[in-house]
């Protein structure tokens, strides 16, 4: 198959999206296709570490990096210059692609309807991010009920004008059949490429950041945004400090939230029990600091579906989280992970229990470890070009009146 994707994100910007996204298109590329996509330029000040392609990779040969503007007061993002897009666009020809699948709802959804009329070929769309919890954070001057009422409208209108949607989780899809999204969906999680999740060393990270190889260690890892919720967890920290005085939360990330969750940690008197790390490179340094921790703890309100939960499980590294939106489907096997209510009590008694018995954290380890197989990247690709299979023989309706 010859597939286009398109985003408004991809590496060294990292998140969910850009994992995705890269997760996706090695498996395809390894099992022959042809596969280009369409992503932002990130010249200027580095955003963190690129754990994207390489120059000269056979993923870097199908990149297409568009000219970018640097979003105000959010300098990891970008705008994907629209008429830099439409030039590229034009240059395309039916027999170019047969499929094109948008990854992000900005102008790269636009530019993709496009694309597809043009091509006479059926899009795709991914359903990525829950902004109906999440524009409120960015939009504070404006009501929570009419971003909400925005966010339900303008997700309706751009599913319903595509082909088919990719949504990795059965929570996000019976939302979206809520809000009135009616065209065919299919539920195709982001697997996890294994190889790079099976090795790591614990002291090698302890060490590095001059953390005594004793000392109780909780890590999360993710963007230091609001919407992850990462303040319940300083409040968590508060309380299992009680019992355990020595105790450390590791934050590897950067974002938004960071100054906040800085202030709010002084203000708890946690000052000593944080440590923030920054963004980690994907590979060793990342694996090292997941197994730095004694726990992987997470509380996000807004997954779609938390890749970062099997990261730590494949891992071995036990997992104690709530379990809301997208991370229900990863936690309702009870694998690998005490599931928490968001309530401080809750959470912390959990962390407290999974902390001072070994036997429940080696049990959980273990489960986490032969749970995370289930997610392999090269399942969950074989599913998406089965379904990529079907579209195409299908063939575009939506944008042509069939």
């Amino acid at each position: 198959m010859r597939i286009l994707k398109i985003s408004d994100v991809y590496f060294p910007r990292i998140n969910g999206v850009s994992t995705s996204i890269q997760t996706f298109r090695r498996e395809f590329l390894a099992r022959g296709h042809e596969v280009s996509l369409v992503c932002p330029d990130y010249a200027g000040p580095g955003i963190g570490p690129d754990t994207g392609p390489k120059s000269g990779s056979s993923e870097d040969a199908g990149l297409i990096r568009i000219p970018a503007r640097v979003i105000p007061m959010d300098p990891e993002d970008r705008f994907l210059h629209l008429g830099a897009l439409r030039r590229w666009g034009h240059k395309l020809r039916p027999g170019d692609f047969d499929l094109v699948h948008i990854h992000t709802p900005f102008a790269a959804h636009y530019l993709g309807l496009g694309i597809a009329r043009r091509l006479r070929v059926p899009v795709v769309e991914s359903y990525h991010t829950f902004f109906e919890e999440y524009l409120f954070n960015y939009i504070p001057w404006l009501p929570k009920n009419g971003l909400r009422w925005a966010a339900r409208h303008f997700s309706r209108s751009q599913c319903n004008a595509v082909d088919a949607l990719v949504v990795p989780s059965r929570p996000m899809l019976e939302t979206l059949r809520n809000y009135g999204v009616s065209n065919r969906a299919e539920i195709i999680p982001t697997g996890i490429y294994l190889p790079e999740f099976s090795q790591g060393d614990r002291q090698r990270f302890r060490q590095s950041q001059g953390i005594d190889p004793q000392r109780p260690v909780l890590v999360h890892i993710g963007r230091l945004a609001f919407e992850k919720n990462i303040g319940f967890l300083l409040e968590v920290l508060a309380q299992v400090r009680q019992q355990i005085p020595d105790i450390l939360l590791v934050l590897a990330g950067e974002g938004p939230a960071r100054a906040h969750l800085q202030q709010q940690a002084e203000q708890l008197g946690l000052s000593q029990q944080v440590r923030f790390v920054g963004y980690l490179a994907r590979g060793a340094e990342l694996d090292d600091c997941y197994l730095a921790g004694d726990a992987f703890v997470f509380s996000s309100r807004t997954e779609t579906q938390g890749l970062v939960l099997l990261e730590a499980m494949a891992l071995g590294v036990p997992v104690v989280s709530t379990a809301v939106m997208g991370t229900r489907d990863i936690l309702d096997a009870g694998q690998g992970a005490l599931v928490a209510e968001e309530d401080v009590t809750d959470f912390s008694a959990k962390l407290v229990r999974l902390l001072r018995d070994q036997e429940l954290a080696q049990r959980l380890s273990a489960e986490g470890k032969a749970y995370a197989q289930q997610w392999s990247a090269g399942r969950m690709a074989e599913r998406m070009l089965d379904y990529y299979a079907e579209i195409i023989r299908q063939g575009p309706h939506r944008q042509h009146g069939r």
